[in-house]
């Protein structure tokens, strides 16, 4: 298949200030791709390339199989560009907005002139804005009276107006609350499926690693690396943007059990002081220069640090979790066969001998006693290596665990799960197994709830949320995960680690009505599940 898009060594310099530095890459139809890249990096300007509003300084774009010179105008070739900033006529209403240079109509002297057709575009106007669930009062409202969010998601609408080969879609999110921005993402993902490529600018990692193929990083206006999402983690990412001098280390370089994003966000905080130290020293004295060299040492001492402190969790979990499983195997293959065995002997014995009525009576309270036995062992197994993860999957062993712990704990508990959820590769359904697990025994122990609700949901095709609510006492207004563990309690630091060693995010919030909602989400690999959204 040949490219949609190719870009060759595509420059741009404003003055003597280089904006985008020799950056190649192609894109096929039903791609996406996307841009990272700090403030500054080039991403805004490449975009204005494409989009045909700056004229490069040097190299080629190619769309289609042609050429292109400049000027051109992107959408008589099919290209629609959502800029960071709503590019709006501001006197002109929502549908004048939405259909500005693409109105609908009846042809009048040759195909020249167009007479607007106003109730079809209304009509329309009104069909795209209820797929993006945005509510206006009248279409005939000027886009200058909206908010920003709200004109961002007219410039959206308007790339939705008819299909388009390629969107450039430019950090528009930073003008959108959370649910625009969910509605957004599952448009760029209808696009995709329609053929369509996407290329999508955004600092923000989660958006990308959601619903982009390859993800290129921009750094100072060069193109610093290119990785196929599923190949690939937001540390690599991460380091290819701010720009760590070993590539072979590329984890977080600080990671701490409360909170490891907190702790990435002041790894990145830390590098830039010393790039600033470097720059601000460069012309001082060798003491300086010493100084700046013992912080470097300082700042790769605690990446390795780290790296090895989570490769050793990792570790442990791993040989933890084969620990449980063999030990599982063994209790059901031999302690428990070994006990139903005697138990049978029993029964024999019982059956074929007349015995005293009071010796029979003592003989079936040991049988009795034996089979309440086994089925205790028989449930630490479970929770030991839940027996159907590995033959039946995810859904399933949740399914049994959830029915059994109601029926030992008397607590209601309603499970939803996704209807497409598929098989997950080993280690990510035993942590999934686990994270509900640990948050279930702290309801039993310390919630004092009556009712639990779990549901486990796709937020994207390649990430999942767990969300473990319940209507008990919640947590106290001085609740700090970091002091847990001093306090000998280390369920819910144990549920934090798994979900940060998975790369998720954990969020612990109490309900306005009562209890404790504890949400988290994990990435994993991609997961096809059917889209509503088309554009």
């Amino acid at each position: 298949m040949d490219p949609l898009l190719r870009v060759i060594n595509l420059s741009k310099s404003f003055g003597t200030l280089p904006a985008v530095q020799q950056v190649s890459f192609d894109i096929y139809p039903g791609e996406v791709i996307g841009l990272a890249g700090r403030s500054g990096s080039g991403k805004t300007v490449l975009a204005m390339l494409l989009a045909g509003l700056y004229q490069p300084s040097e190299g080629d774009i190619y769309f289609d199989g042609r050429r292109l010179s400049w000027p051109f105008r992107v959408r008589d070739m099919g290209i629609e560009v959502i800029h960071q900033q709503p590019d709006l006529a501001e006197q002109l209403d929502i549908t004048g907005n939405i259909f500005l240079g693409n109105e609908i109509g009846w042809a009048v002297m040759g195909k020249w002139v167009k007479v607007p057709n106003r109730r079809r575009m209304d009509k329309e106007a009104a069909r795209i804005l209820t797929q993006l669930d945005v509510h206006i009062t009248s279409l005939r409202e000027k886009v200058a009276n909206l908010s920003s969010e709200q004109r961002q998601m007219i410039a959206i609408a308007r790339a939705m107006t008819h299909p388009a080969k390629l969107i450039i879609v430019d950090e528009p999110t930073t003008l959108l609350s959370y649910p625009y921005q969910q509605n957004l993402l599952t448009l760029i993902q209808a696009w995709q499926q329609r053929g369509a490529a996407v290329i999508f600018c955004s600092k923000d990692l989660d958006h990308l690693f959601a619903v982009a193929d390859r993800i290129i990083v921009l750094r100072q206006g060069r193109r610093v690396a290119i990785h196929r999402t599923d190949e690939t983690t937001r540390e690599q990412v991460a380091a290819a943007l701010i720009g760590t001098t070993d590539r072979q280390q590329l984890t977080p370089t600080i990671w701490a059990l409360d909170s490891y994003y907190r702790a990435r966000e002041q790894a990145e905080k830390l590098r830039h002081q010393q790039t600033l130290l470097e720059r601000n020293l460069a012309a001082q004295d060798s003491l300086n220069q010493q100084l700046i060299d013992q912080l470097a040492q300082q700042v790769r001492a605690l990446d390795q640090a780290n790296q090895a402190l989570q490769a050793a969790q990792r570790r442990l979990m791993t040989e933890r979790e084969e620990e449980r499983k063999r030990l599982a195997r063994e209790l059901h293959d031999q302690l428990i066969q070994d006990l139903l065995g005697i138990n049978y002997q029993l029964e024999e014995i019982e059956a074929d001998h007349d015995l005293q009525p009071e010796f029979a009576q003592e003989l079936g309270e040991i049988c009795d006693s034996i089979r309440l036995f086994v089925d205790d062992l028989r449930r630490i197994c479970s929770n030991l290596r839940p027996p159907t993860i590995d033959n039946l999957g995810l859904g399933v062993a949740l399914q049994s665990y959830t029915r059994d712990w109601t029926d030992r704990t008397g607590i209601d508990l309603t499970l939803d799960l996704d209807t497409n959820l598929g098989r997950l590769p080993e280690a990510i359904e035993l942590s999934i197994f686990r994270i509900i697990q640990e948050g279930l025994s702290n309801v039993r122990k310390h919630a004092r709830a009556t009712t639990v609700e779990i549901s486990l949901k796709h937020t994207s095709p390649r990430t999942l949320m767990i969300s473990i609510a319940d209507n008990g006492t919640g947590l106290a207004e001085d609740f700090d995960l970091s002091i847990l563990s001093a306090r000998g309690h280390y369920g819910l630091l144990g549920l934090s680690e798994r979900v940060a060693l998975l790369g998720g995010r954990l969020k612990l919030q109490n309900q306005a009505d009562g209890g404790l909602l504890i949400q988290a989400e994990i990435p994993h690999p991609r997961v096809d599940t059917p889209l509503e959204i088309a554009g």
